[in-house]
């Protein structure tokens, strides 16, 4: 971790949507899908490594996907976060 200040999921959405917008939505959903997925299988494949630098790395990536994804989409990921996980309960049973 650095001495940068938190970094909140919205933060983190917004500043996507701020740099990548116009080019996410000009490529739509299908195929920022896409890109999503070859940036899961490069996390995959850094999970299997022992790259630390290079694991950090992926896992940033698809987080920024993810965010591409939900900004082409119109999902705030915080507002779902916090409506699937800390409302109500949160989800009920457990993950296997």
């Amino acid at each position: 971790m650095s001495d940068q200040p938190p970094m909140t999921v919205a933060g983190f959405q917004e500043f996507v949507r701020d740099r990548y917008y116009e080019t996410d939505a000009a490529r739509g959903t299908a195929g920022t899908f896409m890109w999503f997925v070859e940036e899961v299988g490069e996390l995959a494949t850094a999970l299997h490594g022992d790259d630390k630098a290079n694991l950090d790395e992926e896992f940033a990536d698809v987080l920024a996907w993810l965010c591409t994804l939900a900004n082409i989409n119109g999902v705030d990921l915080e507002a779902a976060l916090h409506a699937k996980y800390f409302e109500n309960g949160g989800p009920q049973g457990v993950k296997a």
